[in-house]
């Protein structure tokens, strides 16, 4: 057993996607005790730790058997990020919090201005600004000047229309393909805004 724990978490995760079952088990005790304790201080419930510890490696286990592992990055902080995605699912869920819909308006920025944020929907808030942030950054100047302007400033698209010169079926346009262009972007890069 002593000699299990020198192996890499690297080889272990080869060696488990090659078909050795055994090494997943190992892998799941030596960093259980660190993401069980990482889960349950955002939560502070017991069974609701368990089910999301249990999700978090039943996702593991389907990244790996999909081959879609990459060991650009480390094992422990890889999985650290799927629970901690999973945490900010389970506080979406039982908060109600604003989800990314599939229509032409959605709501995820409500939750930017609100004032009456206990801790952990801070931490939701924080990860939401910081994603969309990210995802906002990346549109085509144009497009993002008018998603700015609606979104975040709340203006009118005949606002927006004598803002930039255009006209409003133009800022209409433009609005439509920065949420095209967003909902690629939050695929692309993995962003879990929906259950």
């Amino acid at each position: 057993m002593v000699q299990k724990n020198k192996i890499s978490d690297s080889t272990l995760v080869r060696d488990y996607i090659q078909g050795k079952e055994a090494a997943l088990g190992v892998l799941i005790k030596r960093h259980q005790q660190r993401l069980y304790s990482f889960i349950y201080s955002k939560i502070q419930d017991r069974d609701i730790t368990e089910d999301v510890f249990q999700d978090t490696f039943i996702k593991v286990i389907k990244t790996l058997k999909k081959g879609n592992y990459n060991e650009e990055g480390k094992f422990l902080p890889w999985v650290m990020r799927i629970g901690h995605n999973l945490v900010i699912d389970h506080f979406r869920k039982s908060n109600r919090m604003p989800t990314f819909k599939n229509t032409d308006e959605f709501d995820i920025f409500s939750v930017i201005g609100d004032g009456n944020l206990n801790a952990e929907k801070k931490l939701i808030q924080e990860q939401i600004y910081n994603d969309i942030r990210e995802v906002v950054n990346e549109l085509p100047e144009e497009q993002k000047e008018v998603l700015v302007m609606r979104m975040y400033k709340d203006m009118s698209f005949k606002e927006i229309s004598e803002n930039t010169g255009v006209s409003i079926n133009t800022a209409l346009g433009r609005m439509r393909y920065a949420l095209i262009n967003m909902r690629k972007l939050i695929e692309k890069h993995n962003i879990i805004l929906v259950n």
